[in-house]
C-alpha cells in the first residue's frame, strides 16, 4: 500500500469522524434540555435562564453546532457539565481501562478462535469439529448482557470465585474479557473454518501434496496463508464490535471505562463527554481498519491498491 492510499484512507477516516460527531451532537440535543438536571429544585426562573446562557444552550442549535465544531478543531471540546473539568480529560482518564479490556478480549478471541477454526477445517465431520461449530453458533447467538449476568450469578454469587465487578486485579478482568470476546471468538472461528476448508480443497493444495511436501509445510505455507484474508477482515471488524460491546459489558460489570462513562453521561446529558468519547472510539476503529488494509498487502502480495 503506497502513501497515497494511506492518505486517502485517512481522509475517509476524518470524514467518518465528522459524520459521527455531527450525528451524536444533534441526537444528544434532541434528547432534551439538561438544565434542570444540574440546578436545585428551588432554582428560580432567573437562575435557569442565567445557567442556560452561561452554557450556551440558549443559542440556536446550528449556532451551538458550529461553535462547538470550531472549538473542537482547536482541541477544545468544552467542559464536562457533570464533572466541571475539561471533557477530554474525563474521557482520557477512562480510556486505559477500555483499551485494557478490549485488548485482552481481542487476544483471548484470537488465541481461542483461530486454532479452533483450523481444527474444525482440518478434521471435518468429526465430533470435535461439530462441537466447535456448535459452540461458535451459541457464542454468536448469545446476548452479551445475558451471558454477563449469568456468569456473575454462577462465579460470583454461587461459587464466590470472582468479583462481581470493578477493576483492580486480574480477577476483575476475567469475566468481562470472556463476555466481550465471546461474540468475536465465535465469528472468527466460523470464518477461519470456512476459509481454511475452502482452501484445502483447491488444486494447488493437492499438487503440493503430490510433490511430497509434508503436511505441516502444506498446511502452514500454502493453506493457512491463503485463507488469512477473510480472517483479517473479521479481526478488523471485531475491534469495532468490541468497542461498541464494551458499553454493555462495562455497564454490567461496573468496569470504569469509556463505555460505562458514555452511559452515565447520556443519562446526565453531559454533551461534551459523550461527543469526545464517541470521537475517540471512532478513531480507534478507523486506525484498526487502516492496519488491516496494510496487512492485506503483506499477507497477499498480489493485492495492490492502484
Amino acid at each position: 500500500m503506497n502513501l497515497r492510499i494511506i492518505l486517502i484512507r485517512l481522509v475517509q477516516g476524518v470524514i467518518t469522524i465528522f459524520l459521527v460527531f455531527t450525528v451524536v451532537f444533534f441526537i444528544m440535543r434532541l434528547s432534551g434540555d439538561p438544565t434542570l438536571l444540574f440546578l436545585p429544585p428551588e432554582a428560580t426562573q432567573e437562575d435557569i435562564v442565567r445557567f442556560r446562557h452561561d452554557m450556551g444552550w440558549d443559542q440556536p442549535l446550528l449556532v451551538q453546532y458550529f461553535n462547538y465544531l470550531g472549538n473542537a478543531l482547536t482541541g477544545d471540546f468544552g467542559e464536562s457539565v457533570a464533572y466541571n473539568v475539561p471533557a477530554l480529560n474525563v474521557v482520557l482518564e477512562r480510556l486505559p481501562a477500555t483499551l485494557e479490556l478490549t485488548l485482552v478480549a481481542f487476544a483471548l478471541s484470537v488465541i481461542i478462535a483461530i486454532p479452533a477454526g483450523l481444527i474444525a477445517a482440518v478434521k471435518p465431520n468429526t465430533i470435535i469439529a461439530r462441537f466447535v461449530m456448535l459452540i461458535a453458533l451459541v457464542g454468536q447467538a448469545m446476548p452479551g448482557f445475558w451471558l454477563g449476568v449469568m456468569m456473575i450469578l454462577l462465579f460470583s454469587v454461587a461459587l464466590r470465585l470472582l468479583p462481581t465487578g470493578g477493576r483492580g486485579s486480574p480477577a476483575h478482568l476475567i469475566m468481562p474479557a470472556i463476555v466481550l470476546g465471546s461474540w468475536g471468538a465465535a465469528k472468527i472461528t466460523r470464518l477461519t473454518r470456512a476459509g481454511m476448508y475452502e482452501v484445502l480443497g483447491n488444486d494447488y493444495i493437492r499438487t503440493a501434496r503430490s510433490k511430497g511436501l509434508s503436511e505441516n509445510v502444506v498446511f502452514i505455507r500454502h493453506a493457512l496463508k491463503n485463507s488469512m484474508l477473510p480472517i483479517l477482515s473479521a479481526l478488523g471488524l471485531t475491534v469495532g464490535v468490541m468497542l461498541g460491546g464494551a458499553i454493555i459489558t462495562e455497564t454490567v460489570f461496573a468496569w470504569p471505562g469509556v463505555g460505562r462513562l458514555i452511559v452515565q453521561s447520556v443519562l446526565k446529558r453531559d454533551f461534551p463527554v459523550v461527543q469526545v468519547a464517541t470521537i475517540l472510539l471512532a478513531i480507534i476503529f478507523i486506525v484498526s481498519n487502516l492496519v488491516v488494509d496494510i496487512l492485506y498487502t503483506v499477507v497477499d502480495p498480489r493485492i495492490r491498491y492502484d
